[in-house]
């Protein structure tokens, strides 16, 4: 683990919170969520997939065609194959239940969105701030807040508020909906034994080997620090893990990553309490333990922002708010902070080395082979783009 780097920080993507992003090979890919605008609640264009490219730096906005998503907020984006799948979400119209794909490994930089409607099976019940793992090429997904009719009413339902014209309820689930996309299939798996979550949103789900976590989230009132794991092959909940030692506090908009060797890192978050978090946490599935990681600053909390694992368990922490959204929604953020986990590699090392000292090197960097030097030309350009941003940074807090 890595003792006291502070995360590196990134910001050109117009600023955001409830987005979706995913990383595929390597680039981070951003799409959806809203801003706040006078007071308003205003959804981002749903045309615009904004693309972060991990080696050079650099951030490029696409314009998407297809079957577009409504803007929304809270939807859940997971990445099968190099295929971006949305499914859930709010707009001014509501909950939706709908699910979309979109390519990012086109060959011709055109990006077309697909809305998937000869699936088999039933979906869930429409919903926001739900979760999902990823896992043999299936979409499993937990959870959520939405709306439900009186006859869908069930046990894995905990009613908020209920709209009697039509009868309608809304209110959280801890249900379990399984989408196949080598099938087309939605089916609900059959839970064999233990004891599910509480129904929540607003929570975190990763997945380590075959085994699905959930962390925390918001129920009623009450928000959770509370652990959960499920096998997802025997479909079996492990009940609330009783975990060793310190452990973080209650929160809901938070993240949860797996990283390497059997661990997930856990950062921000809305405490019970209202406060905007910045802390950062490791749980060691070994060891049945968190560690917190006591190096981060703590002057950039976020909330219902994205992270996304990259390619050498660093972490890309992207948008999101620094503010109580329930009571001062200004504070989304449009920098990307980059949390490394453990130690990089010797080429990765070497690659920012002569990055950062381009220019004493420069006349070496010629002689470098050739399948070294397009990796040297990106980095570069990394660290190029680093500089002009504090520079610029630096600048604008002078004038403040």
């Amino acid at each position: 683990m890595a003792a006291d780097p502070p995360p590196e920080e990134f910001g050109v993507a117009e600023e955001r919170s409830g987005h979706c992003a995913v990383v595929d090979g390597n680039c981070l890919y951003v799409w959806g969520g809203y801003v706040s605008i006078e007071e308003n609640e205003v959804y981002l264009p749903n045309d615009e997939l904004w693309i972060y490219e991990i080696d050079s730096g650099l951030w490029s906005m696409h314009l998407m065609k297809g079957e577009l998503p409504p803007s929304m907020s809270g939807s859940c984006g997971a990445c099968i194959n190099g295929k971006l799948y949305i499914f859930g979400g709010f707009d001014d119209k509501g909950y939706s239940n709908r699910l979309y794909h979109v390519n990012l490994r086109t060959k011709n930089g055109v990006y077309v969105w697909k809305q998937i409607t000869d699936f088999k099976g039933q979906p869930p019940t429409p919903r926001d701030k739900l979760a999902c793992w990823v896992y043999k090429d299936r979409l499993i997904y937990f959870g959520g807040y939405g709306c439900r009719k009186q006859n869908e009413l069930s046990d894995c339902f905990d009613v908020h508020d209920a709209f009697w014209e039509g009868q309608i309820f809304w209110g959280w689930h801890n249900d379990v909906h399984v989408f196949d996309t080598s099938t087309q299939t939605w089916y609900q798996p059959k839970i064999k034994r233990g004891i599910a979550p509480q129904p929540r949103a607003a929570h975190s789900c990763a997945v380590i080997g075959n085994t699905g976590y959930v962390f925390g989230g918001r129920v009623l009132q009450t928000r959770m620090n509370d652990l959960h794991s499920l096998n997802l092959d025997t479909w079996v909940w492990s009940g609330k893990i009783a975990t060793n030692g310190e452990k973080p506090r209650d929160r809901s908009w938070h993240t949860l990553t797996p990283v390497a060797d059997g661990k997930l890192f856990l950062f921000g978050g809305l405490s019970s309490d209202n406060v905007p978090l910045s802390d950062g946490w490791i749980y060691d599935v070994a060891t049945n333990e968190w560690q917190q990681l006591t190096y981060l600053p703590q002057t950039r909390p976020r909330l219902w922002h994205t992270a996304c694992a990259g390619k050498e368990g660093e972490v890309l922490v992207f948008g999101g708010s620094k503010d109580d959204l329930h009571f001062l929604d200004r504070g989304h953020c449009s920098d990307l902070l980059i949390f490394q986990t453990q130690p990089y590699s010797l080429l990765r090392l070497s690659l920012d080395c002569i990055g950062k000292n381009a220019v004493l090197l420069e006349k070496q960097i010629p002689w470098l082979p050739s399948r070294l030097l397009e990796e040297v030309v990106n980095k570069i350009t990394f660290w190029v783009a680093v500089n002009h941003r504090q520079k610029k940074k630096a600048k604008a807090e002078e004038h403040e």
